[in-house]
């Protein structure tokens, strides 16, 4: 029987207490693109110009959408537990008086978030979609760059969304969590 040297490796697992202790004490600069997603530091992929853009669109689109109902926070901290704090591309958040500068959201806060995914799309679906519904983040929209279609989920379980569907880009989109509140993304893949 073959033995796997991974088998033999142990891993230490950072708390998001220790994170942010690297990010204040210089371990991190301020520029440097990572995230923690279950105890480990993850390096993220450097942000193309189509990502960019479509991040850009969509901030504005939900803020003039939400206007004082809701705050949209891009490619910031979500604490999810003790061993998480992923930095969604978007984030819908409930409104709170200090905009969040006190601490950083958690699940509780969340309304919907946005993942644009250029070539990060298999990372998304496999390790980020299973983590937010852990933590019962009630909405994600996938923006699927390369395919053109906005994927959305919703019905959080323990290993995933119940609900997964391809948004009829033809019609406004409901704004989860807020209702009356709708987006026309007709255009985002213009």
């Amino acid at each position: 029987m073959a033995i796997n040297a991974e088998d033999l490796l142990e891993h230490h697992r950072f708390t998001g207490d220790q994170y942010r202790v690297m990010g204040e004490t210089g371990i991190f600069h301020e520029d440097d693109r990572v995230e923690l997603i279950e105890g480990e530091i993850i390096e993220m992929s450097p942000i193309g110009s189509l990502h960019a853009g479509t991040v850009n669109r969509l901030q504005t689109l939900l803020m003039q959408a939400v206007v004082a109902r809701g705050i949209v926070s891009t490619q910031n901290p979500l604490v999810l537990g003790s061993f998480s704090e992923p930095q969604p591309d978007i984030a819908l958040l409930r409104p709170r008086s200090d905009f969040y500068a006190e601490a950083h959201p958690t699940p509780e806060d969340v309304l919907l978030l946005v993942e644009v995914a250029e070539s990060s799309l298999h990372y998304d679906r496999r390790v980020k979609l299973p983590l937010y519904a852990r933590h019962r983040i009630p909405a994600v929209w996938l923006v699927d760059l390369p395919n053109e279609r906005l994927l959305l989920f919703s019905e959080p379980m323990a290993h995933g969304y119940r609900v997964t569907e391809t948004a009829d880009l033809r019609h406004p989109l409901g704004l989860p969590g807020l209702p009356g509140l709708s987006l026309d993304l007709s255009g985002l893949f213009q």
